[in-house]
């Protein structure tokens, strides 16, 4: 079996262990999390604006194109400014016109060739003319053809468009678009915009930051009230304010400090209890047994009185063990019970107990909701309370009325009364009232017991009294517990 010592010194170690681990805060993977995902949206955006962009580039370009052809088209079927005559079958002429007339835009450039050979042509960043392939296959053509190019400055796209004369090609008029500089001015502007999205991403993270820290405020809060919990400290509460999930749980913890602190002192209060009143009866039992004779009639009178204070011992432990119960949720058992039944009950009970005159009165028809055997137990301490500390022979009257949503149940003794500065504490465990009534051999839990069950119930009990005049102990019931505890 390994020793206290050594079962102490594994779990330092563990706990040494473990808090040397390396561990990441819960704010940081939730900001690593943030950032992952704010910059792959990031970068995914940015992607598709490229995208969107070279799109959009493409068509503007295919839609020059397509211009500069239909413009090419209109014109050879003009006049010719210079002589006033249609152009027909002068290709050079239609040339030497368009070009005149029209200025290309920046990247964009104008060639011809007539019968097979280069013609004019505009300035362009590199002349495509000058390349024979290209001329071959240009002047090789019969109808409007799409293309691309890859030259020394980048893709070329171009349209070229036979000029027919007859069956002869007489000539070819190409427009084309270098793209390489357009493509470099979408990606500037992609390039741009990601300096704005990293910029606003580092800033947006700053605040995340500091958003993240204040979110999990309570978790900390929870984390340094739980480390500060220990038997002599139950006070420790998060502050909270809002109403989100982890305020929730700040609240949530709170409410669990509250029932365990109920619950310690509860089990204190029964340790502390059972430990006060149970000494003496042992003293007493301890004595006795030590000074046992061996005469029979000195060992019966030593056996009855063992016994009388074990009975009592055991009598106090179920009161201790009632009011300790009374603080869980199954403490009352709930259902439909008739006032003037339960009455009858407890007076019929009562006289067995003693001879002494019971009355009833202003009783009528009234069912509450409660625990029939626990109002039966707080009644029948409240008579019996009244039998030990009134002379014998003087009466209890026992009643009940309606006071709106509740009901007043009372038993009222003739005894010689309670002094007003006792009044407030005879509720308390192991008290017991001085002068004016009668010292009994009880633990002084009756009273307590009948608080703890009318409370439980959602009520109260109060006691009126004054030397010489009796006493008169009220439950104050709620006729519906639901409604009570709303």
């Amino acid at each position: 079996m390994t020793s206290a010592p050594s079962r102490v010194a594994t779990v330092t170690t563990n706990v040494a262990r473990h808090r040397g681990r390396t561990r990441i805060s819960a704010r940081l993977r939730m900001f690593g999390w943030y950032i992952a995902l704010v910059a792959a949206a990031i970068a995914i955006g940015l992607f598709v604006q490229r995208t969107i962009l070279l799109s959009q580039l493409d068509s503007e370009v295919s839609a020059q194109l397509s211009q500069e052809a239909s413009e090419l088209q209109q014109l050879s079927q003009g006049r010719d400014p210079n002589t006033g005559q249609p152009f027909g079958r002068d290709v050079t002429a239609i040339f030497d016109t368009f070009l005149q007339r029209n200025i290309p835009a920046t990247g964009e450039a104008l060639f011809t060739l007539v019968d097979g050979r280069p013609y004019k042509s505009t300035v362009a960043p590199v002349q495509l003319l000058e390349d024979p392939e290209i001329v071959q296959q240009w002047t090789s053509l019969r109808t409007a053809t799409w293309g691309e190019l890859k030259t020394e400055v980048g893709t070329v796209r171009y349209l070229a468009l036979p000029v027919l004369d007859a069956a002869r090609v007489a000539g070819v008029f190409v427009v084309a678009i270098f793209l390489d500089p357009r493509r470099a001015e979408v990606d500037d502007v992609v390039t741009v915009g990601g300096f704005v999205y990293g910029a606003s991403f580092l800033v947006a993270s700053i605040l995340a930051w500091i958003a993240a820290g204040r979110v999990l405020r309570p978790v900390q809060a929870l984390t340094t009230a739980a480390r500060s919990i220990s038997e002599d400290n139950w006070h420790e509460r998060i502050p909270v304010s809002g109403d989100d999930e982890i305020v929730e749980l700040a609240r949530t913890f709170n409410d669990m400090l509250d029932r365990l602190e109920e619950a310690f002192a509860t089990q204190r209060q029964f340790i502390d209890d059972a430990g006060h009143e149970l000494r003496t009866p042992i003293t007493v039992i301890r004595g006795h047994l030590e000074l046992l004779d061996v005469d029979p009639d000195s060992r019966f009178e030593t056996m009855a009185l063992v016994m009388d204070e074990l009975d009592r011992m055991a009598r106090m432990v179920e009161d201790l063990l009632l009011l300790a119960k009374s603080e869980t949720p199954d403490f009352l058992q709930l259902d439909l019970v008739n006032l003037d039944d339960l009455l009858d009950e407890v007076v019929a009970k009562a006289s067995a107990l003693d001879t002494r005159p019971f009355a009833i009165e202003e009783v009528r028809h009234v069912v509450i909701v409660a625990d029939r055997q626990r109002l039966t137990q707080a009644l029948m301490n409240l008579v019996r309370n009244a039998l030990e500390h009134t002379p014998p022979g003087t009466p209890v009257t026992l009643g009940c009325r309606v006071a709106g949503n509740a009901v007043e149940i009372w038993v009222c003794d003739a005894g010689p009364g309670i002094p007003y500065a006792e009044q407030a504490r005879i509720f308390e465990r192991f008290a017991r009232a001085g002068a004016g009534r009668r010292n009994t051999a009880g633990a002084g839990l009756g009273l307590a017991i009948v608080r703890a069950i009318t409370e439980a119930h959602g009520g109260r009990v109060t006691v009126a009294s004054a030397l010489g005049h009796g006493a008169t102990f009220t439950l104050w019931l709620p006729i519906d517990q639901k409604a009570a505890a709303t």
